[in-house]
């Protein structure tokens, strides 16, 4: 068996290789802060610390980078003492979490951020319906955004989590440099994979330098699903400069086609992906999709597709599904 098998040649070790992966709960105060909602919602998912690792669903680095109403923040230190008690439950309850930290870009909206969203370039965003024309970045605004993903990252350490993992999948700010469809840029940050992704290693130098030796995930869209958007082979570039870059773990979805891929429904939809990336790189891989079923996690783990299997919609249905699947190899 492989689910029960501990990960340990990583920066971050873990007891075994089943992880929950970020999910937006829209149970935080309007500010953006930590609620008894939110405590709750933790807690009952990880009681008996059958998972291995509990990633925090997506929280916004600046206010221009809202996605939705009532979501997590890590935009400003008054934050900080409501997420410690969040890494505390978790760990109280036996299992290790990393907090996911992430700007909206083009994906945000007017009436959430009062402002007009932003983003590589002035190209409307397919993964979003009704999304506005963002304006383009210009180099301050790049500069500031990675200060405040390094400010952050310094938030998310200091209240006590085991990593911080950077957003750049799902249509949001990192994934929209990183796809040739919204990427349109004809600067350093734009063109090849090369230029595409100098805004993700800015980041993750920065959050490095800001957090030491902590450990560094980063959620990828590993493909748009559309044959104008972006191909296997820069992904399997990518993976490669991000693990050069100081990235300790790689946590594979989709891009502009979010978490899903369209008509595919078979388990484990994104393992030909994170097997891809898996062979470009020698950092531990996270698959995320479709996965319902141990012995579907079982076979993407022992066909070495990933070496974490990330359980989403079937631990938010049933909260006990890590101790059902998990208790079974006791």
């Amino acid at each position: 068996m492989f689910l029960d098998q501990p990960l340990e040649n990583s920066k971050l070790s873990l007891k075994n290789r089943l992880v929950m992966p970020p999910m937006a709960t829209a149970k935080s105060g309007i500010d953006g802060s930590i609620t008894q909602d939110i405590l709750n919602y933790y807690d009952e998912k990880t009681k008996g610390g059958y998972l291995s690792l509990v990633i925090i669903e997506h929280s916004y680095v600046s206010i221009a980078g809202k996605a939705s109403k009532n979501q997590l923040s890590v935009a400003e230190d008054s934050l900080i003492d409501g997420l410690k008690k969040l890494s505390n439950l978790i760990h109280n309850n036996g299992s290790k979490t990393v907090m996911q930290i992430n700007h909206a870009g083009s994906a945000a909206s007017k009436e959430v951020i009062g402002m007009d969203p932003i983003g590589p370039s002035a190209v409307i965003n397919p993964s979003k319906e009704n999304a506005a024309v963002p304006i383009a970045l210009d180099r301050d605004g790049i500069k500031e955004i990675v200060d405040n993903f390094q400010k952050a990252a310094i938030r998310v350490k200091e209240a006590g989590f085991d990593g911080v993992e950077i957003h750049s999948a799902h249509g949001y700010l990192l994934n929209q440099f990183l796809s040739p469809l919204t990427n349109k840029r004809t600067d350093e940050y734009g063109g090849d994979i090369t230029g595409r992704i100098k805004f993700h290693l800015e980041i993750i130098k920065a959050i490095r330098e800001g957090v030491g030796d902590f450990p560094i995930l980063l959620r990828m869209g590993a493909t748009d699903y559309r044959e104008d958007g972006l191909t296997i082979e820069d992904s399997q570039k990518a993976a490669s400069a991000f693990e050069q870059a100081g990235v300790d773990i790689l946590d594979i979805s989709g891009g502009m086609c979010r978490y899903s891929l369209p008509g595919v429904q078979e388990p484990g939809y994104f393992a030909p992906y994170s097997a891809a990336i898996k062979a470009a790189v020698s950092i531990p891989v996270i698959v995320t999709g479709g996965i319902t079923k141990a012995e579907d996690a079982e076979a993407i783990l022992g066909e070495k597709k990933a070496d974490l299997v990330g359980v989403g919609r079937a631990i938010y249905k049933d909260s006990n599904w890590a101790k059902n699947v998990m208790g079974s190899f006791e």
